[in-house]
């Protein structure tokens, strides 16, 4: 056993979110023998959304080593948003022979039919990262994207306790948007109703595109006369065109922004002010937990978590993880400190 990887499935396990007190069982641990009836190695799909922001990049290469490391198969499709082409791929890969398909939809409803077909050939579906819609997937491992929304809010609320709020929202089509938004207000709405705090803009975001995030706020700025005191902003992809719009106006790094992934470019831009804070997804910890689940679920083998969540149709079995919310204040002790980024990276040479 490849100790690096035992410490880091230890370490994921540790770091799972209190809601999520079942263990990987000992099985799900990684075996040199682990091959199919036919004395053929494991072959685990990964079907992705896309590859054009740089944490999906993280997560298909920590993936992929997780997998490789013990001489399994891994076979990776991309479909960059598209989702008819997402289905394609993901067919592809069940007429190769998988053994098990683990799915980053992009069209939450869309990508049912992927698991359908799936089912129909005796191949398990886990879903990674964002939660496929109506379809009985097998397993679900995420952040908590509740609160990853809730800790956005509660750090902007600590600076802005009273204002007017931009909300700049993620894709309609991803399930997580959805839940980003909604732990964003279970922790603004009691301000709202205060009359604390007002939300003088509201929109969702195409395919998380950095451009339509630069339309957006730039809107939000031109109809309300730049009077904006705080902006939340459903990853660092749309941050930064949070930040780009305001930097037209003269007005990056006067107005909090938050954001949540931990990407290099955002974190560059806590450093030097222009973005307030980000949250950070320990997705090491994220793809190790699911290349462990894969393996065990291929092998036939059960595992039920204490968690459910409805997904329209069904109670998805779900193993939810904690996400951290990181400030300048503690940047270096979250994200370098888990060499999620070099100081170097961060903070350029000196």
């Amino acid at each position: 056993m490849h100790v690096r990887i035992m410490l880091l499935l230890m370490l994921a396990m540790s770091l799972a979110a209190c809601r999520d007190t079942v263990e990987v069982p000992e099985k799900a641990v990684f075996k040199e023998d682990d091959l199919t009836e036919d004395n053929e190695p494991l072959k685990i799909g990964f079907a992705m959304d896309t590859l054009k922001e740089e944490r999906w990049l993280k997560d298909r290469k920590l993936f992929q080593e997780a997998i490789e490391s013990h001489g399994l198969e891994v076979e990776i499709r991309a479909a960059n948003g598209d989702d008819a082409l997402q289905i394609a791929q993901a067919e592809e890969m069940i007429h190769q022979g998988i053994d098990l398909l683990v799915i980053v939809p992009h069209n939450a409803e869309a990508t049912a039919a992927i698991v359908h077909k799936a089912h129909g050939a005796g191949i398990k579906v886990i879903a990674y990262d964002r939660l496929v819609k109506n379809a009985d997937i097998d397993l679900y491992v995420s952040f908590d994207n509740e609160r990853v929304g809730e800790l956005q809010a509660e750090e902007m609320l600590k600076l802005v306790p009273k204002g007017n709020y931009v909300y700049i929202g993620g894709a309609p089509t991803d399930n997580n948007a959805h839940l980003l938004k909604k732990g964003v207000f279970n922790v603004l709405q009691p301000a709202i109703d205060r009359g604390d705090i007002r939300i003088i803009y509201d929109q969702w975001t195409a395919d998380w595109a950095p451009e339509a995030a630069y339309a957006h706020m730039s809107e939000a700025l031109n109809i309300n006369d730049n009077q904006i005191d705080a902006v939340i902003a459903a990853n660092d992809a749309t941050a930064g065109g949070v930040v780009k719009a305001l930097a037209d106006h003269r007005l990056a790094g006067t107005i909090p922004v938050a954001g949540q992934d931990a990407e290099l470019a955002a974190v560059r831009r806590i450093v030097e002010g222009t973005q307030t804070m980000t949250v950070y997804k320990p997705i090491q910890n994220l793809s190790e937990r699911v290349a462990a689940l894969a393996i065990h679920l291929a092998q036939n083998n059960e595992f039920k978590p204490t968690v459910s969540i409805n997904n329209g149709k069904s109670e998805v079995p779900s193993v939810l993880l904690e996400p951290i919310a990181v400030t300048a204040d503690n940047l270096k002790e979250v994200i370098i400190a888990d060499e999620f980024h070099s100081e170097e990276e961060v903070y350029g040479k000196e």
